[in-house]
């Protein structure tokens, strides 16, 4: 993986994870946690996205998209494992 690739991966994991906090309305985990949840959010969407056939395009959107997906999955299985 190139830098810029790099540095595209993190912005888009960074955009997901801080809009899947504010759709969720969950308190946040800071910036590198945002982008950390966006950044396994994307891979969850991802394979979803595949297992259901559903493709969206474009060079921004559709991976923000995808990513925010998953990791609004994320979030929420995290939201069902911390109130046990």
């Amino acid at each position: 993986m190139e830098l810029e690739q790099l540095v595209v991966f993190l912005i888009i994991g960074g955009i997901a994870g801080w809009l899947a906090g504010l759709i969720f309305k969950s308190s946040g985990f800071g910036l590198i946690g945002n982008v950390v949840i966006g950044i396994i959010g994307a891979f969850v969407g991802g394979w979803l996205f595949g297992l259901l056939n559903i493709s969206i395009g474009g060079e921004w959107l559709g991976p923000i998209v995808t990513a925010t997906v998953g990791a609004l999955l994320l979030l929420f299985v995290i939201s069902l494992i911390k109130k046990k």
